[in-house]
């Protein structure tokens, strides 16, 4: 039976001190979360996930066609990257993390989706700053410089203007998202998760970036406050 707290990995990154936990909520029955903390920020929990699986079903939902590539930036506990496997149409999936321990939490089997991910031969994981890939000439693939993608879904920040880090504010600007575009096919899309409402500012920015922008609010039941709380899903699709 699994003890009540374990904390599985333990790590100092450049970016802080990154923790993996697994803990049982006697409060809701007894089951059994895993979450992420980097320094005193609580990057996700396990009880949580709805959002970040809509991320891939919204941005995937706009593509047309089939034989998908797909570029997940951030990692986390997985559930992004393996929504986004559900859809038969992708046909290859690179995740870039800047942190190589949340990787190898994957490829070890400490997180419950890390199995399903790393046995699916159309992953691959590429540790980088994905904000660096995004900015460069040659982009995201570091086997293939200048390879094009027809989506890249966005779980790093927890939002626009609320950053793990000051240095990735840049991407969120009109020359940033510009940048981005470069890396997909005509009518690609970029999709990014978001933990505070619609920014209007923000939207003006991707719609001056892409052909089109919008916000979604995806909405999902809290146990902890027994009530419903919001995230937003901003999907943009580039022009042909």
């Amino acid at each position: 039976m699994s003890r009540d707290f374990e904390e599985l990995d333990y790590k100092q990154t450049p970016l802080g001190e990154l923790i993996l936990r697994r803990r049982r909520m006697i409060s809701l029955g007894g089951i059994e979360i895993y979450e992420v903390k980097l320094g005193e920020a609580f990057l996700m929990s396990s009880l949580f996930h709805e959002v970040e699986e809509a991320l891939a079903h919204l941005g995937l939902g706009e593509l047309k066609g089939e034989s998908w590539d797909v570029v997940v930036g951030g990692l986390g506990l997985g559930y992004t990257a393996v929504a986004a496997l559900e859809h038969p149409e992708v046909a290859s999936l690179l995740v870039v993390d800047a942190l190589q321990p949340v990787i190898e939490w994957h490829q070890r089997g400490l997180v419950p989706l890390g199995e399903r991910l790393t046995g699916d031969p159309r992953t691959r994981m590429s540790q980088a700053d994905f904000f660096e890939r995004a900015q460069s000439v040659d982009g995201f693939d570091p086997g293939r410089a200048g390879r094009k993608f027809h989506a890249v879904l966005l779980d790093i920040d927890h939002s626009p203007r609320n950053l793990l880090h000051p240095r990735n504010a840049a991407f969120y600007q009109a020359n940033g998202l510009r940048a981005l575009t470069t890396h997909l096919h005509s009518r690609g899309i970029f999709a990014l998760w978001s933990d505070d409402p619609p920014d209007e500012e923000f939207l003006e920015l991707l719609g001056n970036a892409f052909a089109t922008a919008r916000a979604h609010v995806v909405t999902f039941p809290n146990p902890l406050t027994e009530g419903e709380s919001a995230s937003t899903v901003y999907v943009a699709e580039k022009a042909e």
